[in-house]
């Protein structure tokens, strides 16, 4: 097998059941399948799309795991990182389209280089704007802190304080990047054999940075593709359970600060990274008390 496609449902029946279809309808000149892992949906939703895709279930172009337990993304996603044998593996969100030819095109880039370990398309919200989340550079405390105190707001185009989401790059151009987005993330499969799978202290948010930064850790290159594009309908898998969401997305900067960068500091510099984080975690959990609709502010 080229590529294996992971696709996790948790309670998303309609944008799973889209997500596949968006995939399939495409005639492709390489050899794929769909690993689907359901994460302990209960609620019917594995069963029903079983049953819409049954062609594709019986002729194997679709196989169905199954967990017990919901024990997070990175977790479901290493149901089938830790036996799959394709060359090529796409980690691919449960609320996405695959546009055009975007796999067939990221594809042929990832084997045009050695050198490229993994790589993520251009990954754009329903209204056609970028998911600044796709291309970013690693969240060292410099970068951090022109992050949460809005300086790269404030000058998006500058290399300086805009370097958190690359604003100053272009959208469409093709460049080596610190790390994707989990939504769509293409790697190659000698490549997690060298570096691990995904690390399952991350129970939402942080297994994708924490992967790409083992990745450049090891000399691969990271690139981010922008000449091909999926949607992404951001969060809609998890929108009630916002304030769950703040707390994993907060709790993943503390796990990967620990994991990758307090030994470079000192008690002092350590102590206030966790503050700001608590501080900024208790800011949006009240901020969204707020908030009438069900999109958490992060």
């Amino acid at each position: 097998m080229e590529l294996s496609i992971i696709i996790v449902n948790y309670r998303t029946y309609e944008l799973t059941r889209q997500t596949i279809e968006s995939i399939i309808k495409n005639n492709y000149n390489f050899i794929y399948n769909i690993f689907l892992v359901d994460n302990a949906s209960n609620d019917g939703s594995i069963e029903k799309l079983k049953e819409v895709f049954i062609d594709e279930v019986k002729s194997g172009l679709i196989d169905i795991i199954y967990s017990d337990v919901n024990l997070g993304f990175a977790y479901a996603n290493n149901l089938v990182l830790k036996n799959i044998d394709s060359e090529y593996i796409l980690l691919l969100n449960s609320d996405t389209l695959v546009l055009d030819d975007c796999l067939e095109n990221c594809l042929n880039y990832i084997k045009s280089d050695d050198e490229i370990g993994a790589l993520g398309c251009r990954v754009c919200l329903p209204n056609g704007d970028l998911d600044k989340a796709c291309r970013r550079s690693f969240p060292t405390l410099r970068v951090s802190f022109y992050k949460l105190f809005g300086l790269s707001r404030l000058f998006p185009n500058s290399e300086r304080f805009g370097k958190y989401n690359l604003e100053y790059l272009d959208e469409d151009g093709i460049y080596s990047i610190d790390c994707l987005v989990g939504a769509f993330m293409l790697i190659k499969n000698s490549v997690i054999k060298k570096v691990g799978v995904l690390d399952e202290i991350f129970f939402m948010y942080g297994e994708d940075i924490d992967l790409c930064y083992r990745i450049k850790k090891e000399g691969f290159k990271i690139i981010y593709y922008g000449t091909s594009k999926i949607t992404h309908f951001k969060g809609s898998s998890s929108k009630k359970q916002k304030y769950k969401l703040i707390y994993h997305f907060y709790y993943s900067m503390y796990l990967f600060y620990n994991k990758h960068y307090k030994k470079e500091n000192n008690i002092l510099i350590t102590f206030i990274t966790y503050l700001g984080i608590a501080m900024l975690c208790f800011l949006k959990l009240f901020l969204n008390m707020f908030k009438k609709n069900d999109e958490a502010i992060y």
